[in-house]
């Protein structure tokens, strides 16, 4: 999987990443699918113990253009998991209240807990992109938030939360085909924002600000992944492998049962 990870301080191109990559994964996509079952279940029982054991705190942070396919993401890794122990946090356009704050303020507020499992979906990362390419804020304000959210980060992890990011990569082919089926089809269609069009002349901006963001927040700590999206048997499988190894790797165990407990029988 190091392949699709984001190395801190080396060079880093989007281009460098196909969208239509499948090389990970030695077979097709039904074979694909059965493995993502057998994954599912690891991670039901990975997600029960973290929630058992009650030491660790797992973030993970999706971003993606539009009809990247977080939602789809979400959906399909994180069938079966206990909705006691994973919560998922969506990040709009950020209200009055909100923007009385630091940009900051209303995410801090969404990150793990000791147990649980947090999905973001979008993240303080539009702060960077959103707000960057708008030109919502000046340069000089934008740009000293890479810095910022580093920083944010590395106290996360140093407070006990594992961090996973990653950006869901379509191309732009692909997005096209994406949205005119959202408009096509009367079950899809209320997903659809006339001001995606809008965004999708701005796809070049969008790449070189998801690139510079990327390139200057993935750390050993929090690393960015560049998942190819374009397929989404194999984002599901490839997004599936990482988080199960990930927690495969904390160790954790089931808390120790009262003493006594193998006395009891129950009449």
């Amino acid at each position: 999987m190091k392949k699709y990870r984001v190395e801190s301080g080396r060079s880093f191109r989007l281009e460098d990443f196909d969208p239509d990559d499948t090389s990970a994964f030695k077979g097709g996509k039904q074979e694909a699918l059965v493995a993502l079952e057998a994954l599912n279940k690891k991670l039901e029982r990975l997600q029960e113990l973290l929630f058992a054991e009650g030491k660790h705190k797992v973030l993970v942070v999706l971003q993606a253009m539009d009809a990247g396919g977080k939602d789809g993401t979400i959906r399909v890794v994180f069938d079966g998991v206990d909705p006691s122990g994973v919560r998922v946090a969506s990040f709009g356009v950020p209200t009055e209240h909100e923007l009385a704050r630091d940009y900051l303020w209303r995410v801090h507020q969404q990150v793990p807990r000791k147990g649980e499992l947090v999905i973001f979906n979008r993240s303080h990362y539009e702060d960077v992109l959103v707000v960057r390419v708008k030109n919502l804020v000046p340069k000089e304000v934008w740009q000293k938030r890479y810095h910022h959210i580093r920083e944010f980060e590395r106290m996360l992890a140093d407070e006990g939360t594992t961090i996973l990011k990653f950006f869901l990569h379509i191309s732009k082919d692909e997005q096209r085909e994406r949205l005119q089926e959202r408009l096509d089809n009367p079950e899809k269609r209320w997903k659809f924002r006339k001001g995606d069009l809008d965004d999708r002349k701005l796809w070049d901006q969008y790449q070189e600000a998801f690139e510079d963001a990327l390139r200057e927040t993935s750390t050993a700590y929090a690393p960015w992944y560049v998942i190819p999206a374009n397929k989404n048997w194999y984002r599901n499988w490839l997004v599936s492998s990482i988080l199960v190894e990930t927690l495969e790797s904390l160790k954790m165990q089931y808390p120790k049962p009262e003493i006594g407990l193998e006395k009891i029988v129950i009449e």
